[in-house]
């Protein structure tokens, strides 16, 4: 129960940080109209560089940037390139359609990670695993509902279709970067990670925003007030990249894809005070309804089927652990206990 409970809570931390992004990015673009998406993508794309790209290249050895650089290259540049396009696919389907449709369709991230994960992590769920998933998503619809009658549902609206196709597309994207992320964290590291997505973010994101956004970067009325802002943007985005892998690494990647269904709620709750919301009992029906949901799956052990004729539990370890018959002849290592400590003659998996 405890482990559980962690679970929950490390997934609503990151809820939290998703909160100070929107209310920082609503500020930027209502208040001061600072429509820079792809700036305020680089500039954390460059804190990850000055931080953990920095940190490879102090390393030696095949820890060293340039050692994984040669192995790696094309792999982590294709990684940046879906991980910088899905951020501004979803941001640039604001301008086309509506709030709740931005929602709803978000969530089409879950069943690509439950996909991605099945197939190229071997990871397998549980009905119970399965029922809350639709929990969750029945609380997510219950939002988009209370957004309606409390009318937040208007947006741009216009040509509806390309809106809800970009967010589709940016969800799909997503879907793809948080499994790669967890299968590099689990057979790589979590700072190769953050470092390679440092560097090649900034260097595409820095392309992007010369061609597409110089002339609205020009725009912005520069003050303090904005420059706190960007400050406080990036340090969000800044935390919620270098948490996160900490956190699929401790769960999993639809386990936090699940948890970050809450934000929209958090950001909801500050709007009440901040921009006088208008209040609905259905919001709170919906934050409950996904706590409950992320419980039920938080409750049972998923595992990874790694031979056909055995099953390895994957996270969680107060669920039982199957025990191999005498004569059956595996590789050493099998448990991959993210809430637990792993096993010390795991070998270190590392990708070609």
């Amino acid at each position: 129960m405890r482990e559980m409970l962690i679970s929950v809570a490390l997934g609503q931390v990151l809820s939290l940080l998703i909160c100070g992004i929107s209310l920082t990015s609503k500020y930027l673009s209502e208040d001061f109209h600072a429509n820079t998406p792809v700036f305020q993508s680089f500039l954390n794309y460059i804190l990850l560089f000055l931080v953990y790209t920095t940190t490879l290249a102090v390393r030696q050895g095949e820890e060293n940037l340039l050692a994984i650089l040669r192995r790696r290259w094309w792999k982590y540049m294709i990684l940046g390139l879906i991980d910088l396009e899905a951020n501004y696919l979803v941001v640039k389907a604001y301008q086309y359609t509506t709030l709740t449709s931005i929602q709803l369709l978000d969530c089409f991230v879950i069943p690509v990670v439950i996909l991605l994960s099945w197939f190229f992590l071997l990871i397998r769920y549980k009905a119970v695993h399965f029922i809350g998933i639709v929990v969750c998503i029945l609380g997510m619809g219950c939002m988009a509902g209370a957004d309606v009658l409390m009318g937040r549902h208007q947006g741009a609206g216009e040509n509806k279709l390309v809106g809800d196709l970009l967010v589709l597309g940016g969800a799909t994207l997503y879907g793809i970067s948080n499994v790669w992320e967890e299968y590099i964290i689990r057979t790589l590291s979590r700072v190769e990670f953050l470092g390679m997505i440092g560097l090649f973010g900034a260097f595409f994101s820095g392309i992007q925003l010369a061609i597409m956004e110089h002339k609205e970067l020009l725009k912005v009325p520069w003050d303090w007030q904005i420059g706190l802002l960007y400050v406080g943007f990036s340090a969000c985005m800044f935390g919620l990249y270098s948490f996160m892998p900490v956190v699929i690494k401790k769960t999993s990647a639809t386990s936090v894809n699940l948890s970050l269904l809450t934000a929209d709620l958090y950001t909801l709750f500050c709007g009440l005070f901040l921009f006088h919301y208008k209040f609905s009992g259905l919001y709170l029906l919906s934050f409950f309804t996904i706590l409950l949901g992320l419980v039920l799956y938080s409750s049972t052990s998923t595992y990874i089927a790694q031979d056909p004729r055995v099953y390895k539990q994957f996270r969680n370890p107060s669920g039982p652990v199957v025990d191999l018959p005498a004569t059956a002849q595996v590789e050493p290592s099998v448990t991959y206990t993210s809430l637990g400590q792993e096993t010390e003659d795991e070998p270190h998996v590392r990708v070609a």
